[in-house]
C-alpha cells in the first residue's frame, strides 16, 4: 500500500475512531450521538442529490419523497418481518427497488421538462408522495397515515451509519469519474451540444435521476431505523429544500462541499434550536427561500463550487482545493 493510500485510510478511519472513542468514553452522550447519525444520514441524502442537480444539472424538488419512500419501505417490512438484522437487510434491498422503479417511471417522462418546469413537475411529485403518505393507512393500516408510524425496530447504529456514508461518497466519486458520470456532466454543460456529438440524453439524465434517487432511498432507511418513528410531515416540501440548501451552499458539482456543508448545517440547526426560542426559528420558512435566492444570485454554482479534496479528484482533475 503506497502512501496515498495509508492517508486515505487515516481521513476514512480517523473520524470513525475518534467519534468512536469519545462515546466509549461517555463523553459523547446518545443525543449528540444521535445528531452526528443524523448528519451523516442527510449528508448521503444530499450527495444524491448533488449527482442529480450538480453534476447532472437536473432541477429537482421533489428529492424528499424518494427519502420518504425508502423510510416507509424498509420501516414497513421489518416491522412484519421478525428476522432481525436478516429483516433490516429484506427492507433495505426493497426500499431500493422501489426507489429505482418509481424514480425511473417518474423520471422519464418529466426529465424531458427543463429548468423551472422540470422544478415544478418534481414539486409536484414530491407533494402527491405526501399526500399519499398522509393517506396511506386507508389502503394499509400499519403504515399509520397522519397518525404516523410507530415501533419500527431500531438497527441503525453509529457504526452502520458511518459505513453507508463512506460508500456514498466512494461510489458517487467513481461513478462521477466514470463514462457515464462524463455523459453526465457534458448534459449539466450543454445537453443540445452532449446531443449533437452521440449522448444518449434521455438515457444518461434517467440513469443520474435514478442513481441520485436511490442515495436518498438509502438515507430514509438509516433514518427509519435511527428514530423508530415516521410522520409524513418528515418528508414535506422543506425537507427537500433543507437538502437543496446543502448542495448550493456547498457548491454544485461538489463532493467534499456536499459533506461539509451537510455537517455544519445540522449541528448549526441543531445549536439554533437550543439557543433560540420556538417563535424565531419558525422565521425559517422566510429565511431559507431568502438564503437561497441570495446565493444563486451572487453564486449561481454555489459557495463551494469547484472545491474538492485531492482524495475526490483524479490525476488529471487540476480544479483547486
Amino acid at each position: 500500500m503506497d502512501k496515498k493510500n495509508y492517508h486515505l485510510m487515516g481521513l476514512i478511519l480517523g473520524p470513525f475512531a475518534v467519534i468512536m472513542v469519545l462515546i466509549s468514553l461517555g463523553i459523547l452522550n446518545p443525543y449528540w450521538t444521535q445528531i452526528i447519525q443524523f448528519a451523516l444520514i442527510i449528508t448521503i441524502s444530499s450527495l444524491g442529490l448533488n449527482l442529480i442537480y450538480g453534476y447532472t444539472g437536473q432541477f429537482s424538488l421533489g428529492h424528499a419523497a424518494f427519502y420518504g419512500l425508502g423510510a416507509y419501505c424498509s420501516a414497513f417490512i421489518t416491522k412484519n418481518l421478525h428476522w432481525g438484522y436478516f429483516s433490516f437487510i429484506i427492507g433495505l434491498l426493497s426500499a431500493i427497488s422501489l426507489v429505482v422503479v418509481v424514480s425511473f417511471l417518474i423520471g422519464l417522462p418529466i426529465l424531458r421538462l427543463k429548468s423551472d418546469y422540470l422544478g415544478i413537475a418534481t414539486l409536484g411529485f414530491g407533494i402527491i408522495v405526501k399526500v399519499l403518505l398522509d393517506n396511506a393507512d386507508a389502503l394499509i393500516p400499519p403504515l399509520g397515515g397522519s397518525r404516523g408510524m410507530l415501533g419500527i425496530p431500531k438497527f441503525t447504529s453509529f457504526p452502520l451509519t458511518y459505513l453507508f456514508f463512506v460508500i456514498a461518497i466512494i461510489v458517487i466519486r467513481n461513478f462521477v469519474f466514470s463514462n457515464v458520470g462524463r455523459a453526465c456532466i457534458s448534459i449539466r454543460e450543454d445537453d443540445i451540444a452532449a446531443d449533437c456529438v452521440g449522448v444518449n440524453t434521455t438515457k444518461y439524465k434517467t440513469l443520474g435521476f435514478v442513481f441520485g434517487s436511490v442515495f436518498a432511498g438509502v438515507a430514509g432507511v438509516l433514518y427509519a431505523h435511527l428514530y423508530s418513528f415516521l410522520h409524513p410531515s418528515n418528508f414535506d416540501f422543506l425537507k427537500s429544500i433543507d437538502v437543496l440548501l446543502i448542495v448550493v451552499l456547498g457548491g454544485l458539482g461538489s463532493i467534499s462541499g456536499t459533506v461539509i456543508a451537510a455537517i455544519i448545517w445540522t449541528f448549526l440547526l441543531e445549536g439554533l434550536r437550543v439557543v433560540l426560542p420556538p417563535q424565531i426559528l419558525d422565521w425559517r420558512l422566510v429565511i431559507y427561500p431568502l438564503l437561497l435566492i441570495i446565493i444563486m444570485v451572487l453564486r449561481p454554482m454555489g459557495l463551494g463550487s469547484g472545491m474538492e479534496f485531492k482524495f475526490l479528484r483524479t490525476s488529471n482533475d487540476k480544479r483547486e482545493r
